[in-house]
């Protein structure tokens, strides 16, 4: 079971505190079990911050508890502290990846489903799109994902499988692969009936809950020779 520390504490000194931070990080690089953390600051009060750091498991939170780094910087931070912070332990029972839901999205319920009104759902208006087969290096706003899709759609019968989802800060990298039969014309080839299959990798960048940006790594060249185009 996921493993989260929330620490609360009070500073005047907060710069101080980020470079200890940093050479926490370094001092321990290699060692350290903590997968995530991050500070927020108390709008109505400046000098008032709370920690999230995210274990794999509580096991591994006193793994890291117990590197003798981690005692010596927690020292230097109760020093930097207005006060002694506080600890609550959180064994994490739902975590909901907001961003990563709204890509699936479009995989299986726009790109695979065909429901391209929720296009202006998922994507914002001013989307930009950075695909290997286009032309363009960037191509913007999101009615050109729709019409990306009504492309594929009509040229195959076809269904992602998600591979693996990775998710950081604002971005989330899906590894998919495509299987689909050849129903209509692609890039000048009529239908053939064949069955083909490619795998690929999207980075979606997200902003107000919608994706802003994405780039598209696939294998086009498999793709093509199973079609019998090229060599």
């Amino acid at each position: 079971m996921t493993f989260t520390q929330v620490i609360d504490f009070k500073t005047q000194r907060f710069s101080d505190l980020d470079q200890l931070m940093d050479r926490w990080i370094a001092q321990t690089k290699g060692r350290r079990t903590a997968s995530h953390s991050l500070i927020g600051k108390d709008r109505s009060d400046g000098s008032h911050y709370i920690e999230i750091i995210e274990f794999p498991s509580y096991e591994e939170a006193m793994a890291n508890s117990n590197l003798p780094e981690t005692n010596r910087i927690f020292e230097e931070m109760v020093a930097l502290c207005d006060d002694m912070p506080t600890f609550m332990d959180l064994d994490v029972v739902r975590n909901d990846q907001l961003n990563a839901t709204t890509a699936r999205r479009f995989f299986h319920e726009i790109a695979s489903g065909g429901n391209l009104d929720a296009i202006g759902e998922v994507f914002a208006d001013d989307y930009a799109d950075h695909d290997i087969l286009k032309e363009q290096d960037t191509v913007v706003g999101s009615d050109k994902i729709r019409n990306d899709v009504a492309g594929w759609r009509s040229a195959f019968d076809f269904a992602f499988e998600l591979d693996r989802q990775i998710c950081e800060g604002d971005d989330v990298v899906t590894l998919w692969t495509l299987n689909g039969t050849h129903t209509g014309d692609f890039r000048g080839v009529p239908a053939t009936g064949k069955q083909v299959s490619m795998t690929g990798t999207t980075i979606f960048r997200f902003k107000n809950d919608r994706i802003q940006e994405g780039w598209w790594h696939y294998d086009a060249m498999k793709l093509m020779r199973q079609l019998g185009i090229g060599g």
